[in-house]
């Protein structure tokens, strides 16, 4: 199975990168693992409510486009169901015996999610009920998938 991550925003702080691309180097040695970025819509920061409407529609083409229908849709949102470590481990061992073929994880951008991802998706998954910038979701993300394999393979990580 292959887990891929889809940031609608840019990843492009660099320390962010780096050490995003580390947890992706270390979930490598028990899974395939991708990121997908920089798929948002360009929009001014005074943009109205209808631009940005209109905005995540787009995006959400683009994102829904990524994902075949076989494949399981995880979204990440902050009103999404919360869960301990050791749960989402559980969830994601779950997952891994499920036989798809890809499970991907959709971080949304600044203006957030358009409801047809939300109404696609497998399952909502929240990091946390607090907001988060899309780079940190990220990382937060793949620390979270690091260590949800680190309790399923019993690797002292989680200690």
């Amino acid at each position: 199975m292959e887990l891929r991550i889809i940031s609608v925003g840019r990843l492009s702080d660099k320390a962010y990168r780096q050490k995003i691309d580390e947890y992706l180097r270390w979930i490598g040695a028990w899974a395939r693992i991708t990121v997908v970025d920089g798929i948002d819509e360009k929009i001014s920061s005074r943009a109205k409510a209808t631009q940005e409407k209109e905005a995540r529609r787009l995006e959400a083409q683009k994102v829904l486009s990524l994902v075949g229908g076989e494949e399981y849709l995880v979204v990440l949102d902050a009103r999404g169901q919360q869960m301990t470590s050791e749960q989402m481990a559980a969830r994601v061992g779950r997952l891994l015996e499920t036989g798809k073929k890809r499970v991907n994880f959709v971080v949304g951008g600044p203006s957030g999610l358009d409801s047809s991802v939300i109404s696609r998706a497998d399952a909502v998954w929240a990091l946390s009920s607090l907001t988060f910038p899309h780079q940190l979701a990220v990382l937060v993300l793949c620390e979270q998938l690091y260590r949800a394999f680190a309790i399923i393979r019993s690797h002292p990580y989680h200690k």
